[in-house]
């Protein structure tokens, strides 16, 4: 583990503690209500942004591991978030809660537990897009993934 590691892995536990404190105080009411940015349910953008913590630090260590990452489109990337949101159209904020701070912890320890060269190495996430190294996947994935679903949910509620 570096400083540049610990830092990241500091900014997302920050993130990912704001939005369980915001997940807590949401209402039933507002657990239904319907996003404008995704088009889904409350409970449904909290559930694919927790289930995506595990998602992304996957990503993280495959390419920090110098591994290609999976020949992913962003057509294939929207048709799996559709899939999702699906599936989990009647998830529970209880089982939600629980899945993000699981999934937050270890990303957390895995983005922790890389070293400068880790951070440094790069790859190709998606087909078409430019290679960007585990650092930036861990900036403007992980962390902005959270960002941006906050963001959504408390436009919604008002919060």
């Amino acid at each position: 583990m570096g400083a540049r590691a610990e830092a990241l892995a500091k900014q997302f536990e920050t993130k990912a503690q704001e939005a369980t404190a915001m997940l807590e105080r949401l209402s039933d009411a507002d657990w239904k209500k319907t996003t404008s940015a995704e088009g889904w349910p409350v409970g449904v953008v909290a559930h694919h942004m927790a289930g995506g913590h595990e998602t992304i630090a996957g990503l993280i260590k495959t390419i920090a591991d110098g591994k290609p990452a999976p020949n992913l489109t962003m057509e294939m990337l929207h048709a799996m978030n559709a899939k999702h949101a699906e599936e989990h159209a009647n998830c529970t904020k209880a089982e939600t809660l629980a899945l993000h701070k699981k999934n937050a912890a270890a990303a957390a320890a895995l983005v922790r537990g890389l070293g400068d060269t880790d951070l440094d190495r790069s790859g190709t996430l998606l087909t078409g897009m430019p290679a960007m190294s585990a650092a930036q996947i861990t900036e403007r994935a992980l962390i902005r993934h959270i960002d941006e679903h906050v963001g959504s949910i408390r436009a919604t509620v008002g919060a």
